[in-house]
C-alpha cells in the first residue's frame, strides 16, 4: 500500500474544495438541462390528435408512429362508447390511458373506428392491424393488434 501526503495551506485547500463543488454543481445542472430537453423532444414527437379529417390525415397520423399502412382502410365502423363501462373494459381503458387517451370522457358518444393493415410490423407478421378511434376530427384512441388466435394487442407506439 502506498500513501501519499502533501502539505497545503488552508486557503488553497478551501479554494480547491470550492472549485470542486462548483464543478460538481455545473455537471449536475448540465445533466438536468439535457434531461429536460430530451423530454421535450420526445413529447413533441407524438402526433397531434386534433385535425385528423381525411384518409390521408389518418395515414399520416399512423406514419408518425412509424407505421406503413394500406392506402385505404380495411373497415370503418360507427361505434357507440358505452355510458357505463364495467370491469371488462378496464384493460382496454388502461391501454388507452397509457397513450394519453381518456375514453371515459367520450362515454355515450358515437365515434368512428378506422382499421388499417400494417405492412411493416417489425416481426414480419402479416395481417397486423391498426385501429384509430375518432370523435369528430380528433383521435381519441387506438391500438395495434394481430387478429390471429394467439394474437396480441398493444398501443400505437412501435414496439
Amino acid at each position: 500500500m502506498l500513501i501519499v501526503t502533501a502539505k497545503m495551506p488552508r486557503r488553497k485547500l478551501a479554494l480547491s474544495v470550492a472549485a470542486a463543488a462548483l464543478l460538481c454543481c455545473c455537471a449536475v445542472a448540465l445533466n438536468f438541462g439535457q434531461a429536460m430537453v430530451s423530454q421535450e423532444v420526445s413529447a413533441s414527437v407524438l402526433p397531434n390528435p386534433k385535425g385528423v379529417k381525411s384518409n390521408e390525415d389518418r395515414i399520416a397520423y399512423l406514419s408518425a408512429y412509424g407505421w406503413q399502412v394500406s392506402p385505404q382502410p380495411l373497415a370503418s365502423q360507427e361505434l357507440l362508447i358505452p355510458t357505463e363501462m364495467d370491469e371488462a373494459y378496464d384493460e382496454y381503458l388502461a391501454l388507452q390511458a397509457e397513450q394519453g387517451f381518456d375514453l371515459e370522457e367520450y362515454a355515450g358518444k358515437r365515434v368512428k373506428r378506422y382499421t388499417y393493415e400494417i405492412t411493416n410490423y417489425p416481426s414480419g407478421e402479416q395481417g397486423v392491424q391498426a385501429n384509430l378511434l375518432l370523435y369528430k376530427n380528433t383521435v381519441i384512441g387506438g391500438e395495434v393488434l394481430s387478429p390471429q388466435l394467439d394474437g396480441f394487442l398493444h398501443g400505437l407506439a412501435m414496439p
